[in-house]
């Protein structure tokens, strides 16, 4: 297995690691709700769970 011959410096070693940013996740708002939440992902409003805008079950917060 091949090993470098010298130890990399650290400038050296985040010089190439600079093109890895982390990225703001996207969000998208319901247009039924209204609603901020991740795509493709369920969310509740007001105890509601909400998938693709429509509503699949009801009163979660009591369950």
């Amino acid at each position: 297995m091949p090993n470098p011959k010298r130890k990399l410096s650290k400038s050296r070693r985040d010089k190439r690691r600079t093109h890895y940013k982390a990225e703001p996740t996207p969000l998208f708002v319901c247009k039924t709700t209204g609603a901020v939440h991740l795509p493709h992902r369920a969310y509740t409003v007001d105890g509601n769970l909400y998938y693709r805008g429509k509503l699949i079950v009801e009163n979660t917060a009591q369950a």
